[in-house]
């Protein structure tokens, strides 16, 4: 039996601004921007090429805005992430990777090459540069 992750709800003071930051900033797609009766909605976003999604809204979650920490994303190309990033306004560290459990700045081995940004909650996100298909 399969069990997979299929979305991650992340919580957001403010629903469109958070979509425009997800949509327009990250590139995420939208996947669905509904409104369940006056007090709910759900935004679903999905990072391109994931099978797990990320659902913002109101209604749905007791968390505090920008409690989320440790979200994690994995591309092919960290230098490419990072520029896409950059290019739609996203505030987003230099290439770092861990030395002994300490970021340092540049590139490490495999597996070990990240850059860190948040969302404008304050949500946390990483993205994490996978190796080469060998």
């Amino acid at each position: 039996m399969d069990w997979k992750l299929e979305v991650v709800v992340v919580p957001v003071a403010d629903v469109d601004r958070a979509k425009h930051f997800y949509a327009e900033q990250v590139g995420f797609a939208v996947d669905t921007d509904t409104r369940i009766g006056e007090h709910a909605r759900v935004v679903q976003l999905t990072p391109p090429g994931s099978a797990c999604s990320i659902i913002i809204g109101t209604g749905m979650s007791e968390s505090r805005p920008g409690s989320m920490q440790g979200l994690q994303l994995v591309v092919d190309d960290i230098d490419a992430a990072r520029a896409a990033l950059v290019a739609g306004g996203v505030e987003v560290g230099p290439v770092q990777h861990f030395d002994d459990g300490v970021r340092a700045e540049g590139r490490g081995g495999d597996w070990n090459s990240f850059v860190f940004f948040t969302d404008p909650d304050g949500n946390g996100w990483a993205v994490q540069e996978r190796p080469a298909a060998g």
